[in-house]
């Protein structure tokens, strides 16, 4: 009993003696962690002490004038620091896009543009067949560039990953044939920024921006949005006041002129700012089809972003590059008229499953124009010549009943 009392007694003390070296050992090893944390610690406050602004990361951060005291008081001298622009550090190209990437040169010489219009299944996905065949039928007809994404290509009901898979795809496809001008225009700056970059990763030729909508900002807060995407690579800004709420007026696009990345302007004001802005030697493209051909031949625009082309590419094609042609713009006029009397695409839309080279869907919240405008259609393309127009298929009204619209796509 005496010899087991002693073992256990043993035993328990050297477990306790083993116990008290491992807890000075982790205490010891949780001290020297702490000490590392503590010195790294230091070694950042006395940067921040160094500096008023510290700019790691792309993030400023400003110290007071009064850093020192420490009651941390505001003194009846302190001055709020003032606001600084953080330069944008846009992301690397990749070889093969330097390799493949377009000059602001090349897009100023574009005077036919198409604000292509975007086709889709009946349960609201990309139809890529159909788009393709109305691709191919602006190069056959000699259209040099395409807007893809745009209010008329509804954009504005893409979620970013569809619109990148289309200008990505419209590039692979097209893109040695026809210059792709890809829509990453936001009222956010961040998402202009980020957008444009990935626009052009997917291989795009040029960008197409507007100013700041809905969420309006002051004259120098739109040159500011714009000279935060402009320095990317070629682009192209678009003035429409009557779908922003805002008018970019000429001294904001004399201020941008300055960046050789400036490719021109969809101006919709009229052609007297097209005139205006010829005279300083910025290219303009009229975004007004009905004005497109006093502002070619008249006003000095470069030509057209048009969406009449989306239906009779090879005749707006003359109106452009053939000289002044009053007989063929007033032929055309009505069609142009009609065209527009809803907000846009709607009538685009319409016409374009008339003619039977889409499918009769409509995205939410667009809807087909009234029969009674569907039938008025039918007889313009008559007057004109089915000839003239896009698809193979004969001209028909269609039913209400004919018609998808889908809201959940």
């Amino acid at each position: 009993m005496v010899l087991q009392n002693s073992l256990w007694w043993n035993w328990n003390k050297l477990l306790f003696i083993l116990f008290r070296k491992w807890r000075m050992k982790l205490s010891a090893l949780f001290l020297g962690f702490l000490a590392m944390e503590l010195s790294v610690m230091a070694a950042m406050l006395k940067s921040y002490s160094s500096s008023a602004c510290f700019t790691a990361s792309g993030f400023a951060v400003f110290r007071s004038n009064n850093a020192t005291n420490a009651s941390n008081k505001r003194s009846s001298n302190w001055k709020p620091p003032q606001a600084a622009i953080i330069p944008n550090l846009h992301l690397p190209m990749r070889s093969f896009e330097v390799k493949n990437r377009t000059s602001t040169e090349d897009i100023k010489c574009l005077r036919l543009i198409t604000a292509l219009k975007t086709p889709y299944l009946p349960d609201g996905r990309f139809d890529l067949e159909a788009y393709d065949d109305l691709v191919n039928k602006q190069i056959e007809n000699g259209v040099e560039g395409i807007i893809v994404g745009g209010t008329t290509g509804e954009g504005q009901l893409m979620s970013w990953d569809e619109h990148f898979m289309l200008i990505g795809h419209t590039v692979n496809c097209f893109g040695s044939k026809i210059k792709v001008v890809g829509n990453t225009g936001s009222n956010s700056t961040r998402e202009a920024i980020r957008t444009s970059e990935q626009g052009f990763a997917v291989g795009m030729h040029a960008a197409l921006h507007i100013n700041p909508y809905y969420g309006k900002t002051s004259l120098d807060g739109m040159i500011s949005h714009f000279e935060s995407v402009i320095s990317m690579s070629p682009t192209i800004i678009y003035n429409v006041p009557s779908r922003t709420g805002q008018d970019i007026p000429p001294h904001v696009i004399q201020t941008l002129a300055q960046s050789a990345s400036l490719a021109g302007v969809k101006e919709c004001v009229g052609n007297d700012r097209i005139k205006q802005y010829t005279a300083d030697g910025i290219v303009v493209w009229s975004g007004n089809d009905d004005q497109c051909h006093d502002a070619r031949w008249g006003y000095g625009a470069t030509g057209v972003i048009s969406v009449t082309s989306n239906l009779v590419p090879g005749l707006m094609r003359d109106i452009v590059f053939a000289g002044k042609n009053p007989t063929l713009n007033s032929k055309l006029l009505p069609l142009m008229d009609w065209l527009f009397q809803e907000p846009n695409p709607i009538g685009l839309n319409t016409a374009l499953a008339q003619l039977g080279v889409v499918r009769p869907v409509f995205r939410l919240p667009y809807v087909p124009l009234p029969a009674e405008k569907r039938i008025e259609f039918v007889n313009l393309v008559k007057q004109i010549g089915r000839e003239h127009f896009v698809g193979d298929k004969d001209v028909q009204v269609l039913d209400d009943d004919d018609f998808i619209l889908v809201g959940r796509y």
